[in-house]
């Protein structure tokens, strides 16, 4: 296959799953292959929400929706148009996949295929209903991929190159069981968001949906703020409270109790509004249901510290204080090109 005709193969892959990027699904016609595999995938659907409690249909349909979305031919073109692929010596690219977030190493997938590789796919058990039946659906539209991508549950063997996520501990293990293959491995990061005081109830309303969306366990999630001396929270949680719904999901609900137990036991200092805890915490990393914040005296200051620790953030959120900064609400919008960790993947494996 060449690169046009795995860019066309993805870009049938997006329209199919335009169908299911609102609901109720509605079948369509002209699409591919629709009779075998609409109620097929439909049915995965629910069996991925049945298998894992965090993956609600809302939140599944908001990933595949996304997708749909950037799975264009212009969105394609534009992504991999600064590319050399004539050169591209086929080598079995293995991805270890995390599990947080519905399709989370879905980008690493198309990457690999896009790129002219094999792809051998270890899933994470919390994420494993999805993923199959698309590559299945692209085996049918591009006949051409049958043989060239694996799903195992074994230990991995018989690949070239490795792209691993997971944890800061798993990442000291994939470091040491793949030092000998070139790879790319992600460990723990999360998202922040600078506040100035001077946010609208809308642009605080959009950063609702930085926090909420996925429950939050996603890195691309803000879990925590930095606010000025002084903050004034009030406005702050009266634009959170449209999400006040949340707390009636029973995952939810139970890390909310559990955490709310544990802070007020240790006596530690916090502000709730029912459904969401902010905590005082230098930490970036915070529980569900909880927000760490921490307070600044000056915007200068604070972009040290972030620069200083840009190994442990994925995303900077703020209303347009550093060009590099992403809008509220949009943390889960990311580009084909928006690479996680700032590590250019296409470029990777153009140079195995």
């Amino acid at each position: 296959m060449n690169l046009p005709q795995r860019i066309d193969a993805f870009v049938k892959l997006g329209t199919f799953l335009s169908q299911f990027s609102v609901t109720p699904f509605e079948k369509k016609q002209d699409i591919l292959h629709n009779d075998l595999f609409f109620d097929g995938f439909k049915h995965q659907i629910k069996l991925a929400e049945e298998h894992n409690g965090w993956f609600t249909q809302e939140n599944i349909v908001y990933a595949l929706s996304g997708w749909s979305n950037l799975l264009t031919d212009s969105n394609i073109n534009q992504w991999l148009g600064n590319y050399n692929f004539k050169d591209v010596s086929q080598k079995n690219v293995a991805i270890i996949m995390a599990g947080n977030i519905p399709l989370v190493g879905f980008h690493d997938f198309i990457s690999v295929l896009l790129s002219g590789h094999n792809v051998v796919v270890k899933q994470s058990s919390n994420d494993k209903q999805l993923l199959p039946f698309l590559a299945k659906y692209l085996e049918y539209v591009a006949p051409e991929f049958k043989g060239r991508i694996t799903f195992t549950e074994e230990k991995l063997s018989n690949f070239d190159a490795v792209i691993a996520t997971g944890s800061d501990n798993t990442a000291r293990y994939f470091e040491y069981y793949f030092k000998g293959k070139p790879s790319v491995i992600r460990k723990n990061r999360n998202s922040v968001a600078i506040l100035t005081g001077n946010e609208t109830e809308d642009d605080l309303k959009n950063l609702s949906e930085d926090i909420f969306r996925y429950y939050g366990l996603g890195c691309r999630n803000v879990s925590k703020l930095f606010v000025p001396e002084n903050y004034n929270f009030d406005h702050f949680f009266k634009a959170m409270y449209h999400w006040h719904p949340i707390i009636d999901k029973a995952k939810y609900a139970n890390n909310y109790d559990y955490n709310k137990a544990v802070y007020l036991m240790s006596e530690f200092n916090m502000l709730e509004n029912g459904f969401l805890m902010l905590k005082e915490d230098e930490s970036y990393a915070s529980p569900i249901a909880t927000i760490f914040y921490e307070q600044y005296s000056s915007l200068e200051t604070l972009n040290k510290k972030l620069k200083t620790d840009t190994n442990k953030i994925q995303c900077v959120v703020s209303k347009g204080l550093n060009s590099n900064d992403i809008a509220f609400g949009q943390t889960q919008n990311p580009q084909l090109w928006d690479y996680a960790d700032s590590v250019d993947i296409i470029e990777f494996l153009l140079k195995i």
